[in-house]
């Protein structure tokens, strides 16, 4: 007898597929980014209001997933699977910003080529945390709380989510 079977809660595909295809707007919004002349030039305009749509529906899925078991999951056990779900890719995308920085040549980030090795290390490891960066380290020019991986703010709001 399976009993994986009988205390499964019914999946809805249906989510999923539609996390994934906001998931894969943003990436393509953030790919085009950088060949853009300006923000209204950006081929997937507007692609970054499917990160509101994909928060939504996450909020639902882990609501979801966890609400037979908030009686006895601690908030330490509860932080912990977030943690170790959301973590490596914070450090995965800080490091690939990081090793791609200098490589990138746009004019719409015009600091690119004038910082110091030791500064994009300080600010990756930074990144690392997660928390935001103060502003004088900024590296791109556009004041972001991730210059390496622009995107860490939605994993910064994650964790703040999480945690209240």
């Amino acid at each position: 007898m399976n009993n994986h079977n009988l205390s499964t809660k019914p999946h809805f595909q249906i989510l999923d597929g539609l996390r994934g295809v906001a998931a894969i707007i943003v990436v393509f919004f953030h790919l085009a980014e950088p060949l853009a002349s300006n923000h209204l030039d950006n081929i997937v305009n507007h692609g970054y209001l499917a990160v509101d749509f994909f928060f939504l529906l996450s909020g639902f899925v882990i609501g979801y997933a966890y609400d037979d078991r908030w009686d006895t999951l601690t908030f330490k056990g509860f932080f912990r699977r977030r943690l170790i779900r959301l973590q490596p890719l914070v450090i995965l995308g800080m490091t690939l910003g990081g090793i791609t920085f200098y490589f990138t040549d746009s004019t719409i980030w015009p600091m690119i080529h004038t910082i110091p090795l030791w500064k994009l290390i300080v600010v990756m490891l930074i990144g690392y945390t997660i928390l935001p960066i103060p502003l004088s380290m900024d590296i791109r020019g556009w004041q972001e709380m991730h210059p390496l991986n622009s995107v860490g703010w939605s994993l910064f709001f994650e964790y703040i989510a999480n945690i209240l």
